[in-house]
């Protein structure tokens, strides 16, 4: 049976191997044309918006502890609200454009 800490190491792991080879790219060489700003870059909304939805169910399980059998209201509590305030964000994202 797997604990909370083994969970979150988990977590911290994955989101290290996504996160740090980007923070130690090599530079790329100047080229002589114009730079342009990447169209990737991401908004600050949008960055709080994923840090949000990390954080929300960490702290909503370390509330509600679904390993203790309450897995329905942490489901409900934690992980619907960010899934549906995502949903809403990609409906509302097609109306801009």
């Amino acid at each position: 049976m797997t604990g909370i800490s083994e969970v979150l190491v988990l977590i911290l792991l994955i989101c290290g191997i996504l996160i740090l080879p980007r923070m130690f790219k090599p530079a790329p060489a100047k080229s002589a044309g114009a730079s342009k700003k990447s169209p990737r870059s991401f908004s600050m909304k949008l960055r709080a918006g994923i840090v949000v939805s990390i954080v929300f169910p960490i702290l909503a399980a370390f509330v509600i502890q679904p390993w203790k059998g309450q897995l329905i209201p942490y489901l409900a509590i934690g992980i619907l609200p960010v899934g549906l305030a995502w949903a809403l964000v990609w409906v509302l994202a097609a109306r801009k454009k």
